[in-house]
Formats: structure tokens, C-alpha cells, sequence
């Protein structure tokens, strides 16, 4: 299924209320420039919540593959967007994955793939950087995991306390980077200079 262009069941009951919901905020859902808004309001949640339809230890299986190296792997700064789920705005950033293999791998584009799909769902932060963890840790049995998370949050930055420039750093790991030097090692690695 392709989320652009293909929607799940609900998608016009969905519309219908986001109709109901302009009118309650004091708008005209029937003026022009709101007439297509529910539909495109019901489209983009769809999309921002595909996550829900899609199986992150799945994705990890279908590339999986036998091999002896057993040295971190690390992909670092895939950008994310998600949802927060108390107040339904933004919050985004990028996750940096390690893990050290243990006689399987994965390919690393389903790494930033388990991201998308975690992310594409109603969230906070802390729990989202623990699903990651745990489905790279459930799926490939490696010597350790460790999931870095940074992120800007929209809630924070345009209601309540609006502190624009606060970001907010989760971390989970297990295995090997129980070891301080280990999660050290990850930490100066993901925070040295990339290739661009």
C-alpha cells in the first residue's frame, strides 16, 4: 500500500469529523478555502499514522542475514517526524541506532525504516526510543542495542512554555553498552563530524 495514495478504512468518517471540528473552532467548513480541508486534514493523519498498519520486527526479518562481524554498527542522524499524543503537534529530530551484531545482521535502510515506522504513530519520546531498542533487540538477538534520540517539540515550542530552541535527548540500550566505555565509544561516534 502506498500511504500517498492509498487510505485505509475510515478515511471519510474521518473527513466528517475534522468538518465538525472547523465548525466548532468558529470557522465555515462551506467557504472556499475550507470546503477540501476535512478530506486533506483525514489524508494526513492517515499518513502521519501509518505506522499502525506496519510490522517494524517484519521489516528487520526481511533482510535479515548471516554474518561473523561483531563490531558496532551504528546508523546516526535519520530524521523523524512524529505526533506527540498529548497534544497531537509535531515533535521531531533525529535517532541514532548501534547495535553489535551477534551473527546476524540487517540491512541498514530498515534501520531508518523501524524509525519511520515507530515514529508514524501517536507518541512520546521515552517510548518511542524504547520500541526502537526493543524490536532491534527482539529481532536480531545482538551482543547490545543503544537508541539516542533528539528531538525539537512543537508543544513546547509554540504552546505552554514556548522555548523554542530546548531539545529533548532520550537514550535505552542493553547488552554490551551497560558498559560505560561501550556507550561512550557510541556517544563520541555519533557526535564526530559527518561526511558532508
Amino acid at each position: 500500500m502506498n500511504p500517498e495514495t492509498e487510505f485505509r478504512e475510515g478515511i471519510e468518517q474521518l473527513a466528517d469529523h475534522y468538518k465538525e471540528i472547523l465548525g466548532l473552532l468558529g470557522e465555515d467548513p462551506s467557504r472556499e478555502g475550507l470546503q477540501k480541508t476535512p478530506l486533506r486534514v483525514a489524508k494526513a493523519m492517515q499518513i502521519l499514522t501509518r505506522g499502525y498498519t506496519q510490522d517494524a520486527h517484519q521489516v528487520l526479518l526481511d533482510a535479515l542475514f548471516e554474518e561473523k562481524y561483531n563490531q558496532m554498527v551504528i546508523v546516526k542522524d535519520i530524521d523523524f517526524f512524529s505526533l506527540c499524543e498529548h497534544h497531537m503537534l509535531p515533535f521531531y529530530g533525529k535517532v541514532h541506532v548501534a547495535y553489535i551484531p551477534n551473527g546476524r545482521i540487517t540491512g541498514l535502510s530498515k534501520i531508518a525504516r523501524v524509525v519511520d515506522i515507530y515514529s508514524h504513530r501517536l507518541q512520546v519520546q521515552e517510548r518511542m526510543t524504547l520500541q526502537i531498542k526493543e524490536c532491534i533487540e527482539k529481532t536480531l538477538k545482538p551482543l547490545g542495542v543503544m537508541v539516542v534520540v533528539e528531538a525539537k517539540h512543537m508543544c513546547m515550542q509554540m504552546r505552554g512554555v514556548e522555548k523554542r530552541n530546548s531539545i529533548t535527548t532520550t537514550s535505552d540500550f542493553s547488552g554490551a553498552f551497560n558498559q560505560a566505555k561501550t556507550r561512550e565509544e557510541f556517544m563520541n561516534l555519533i557526535h564526530s563530524h559527518s561526511l558532508t
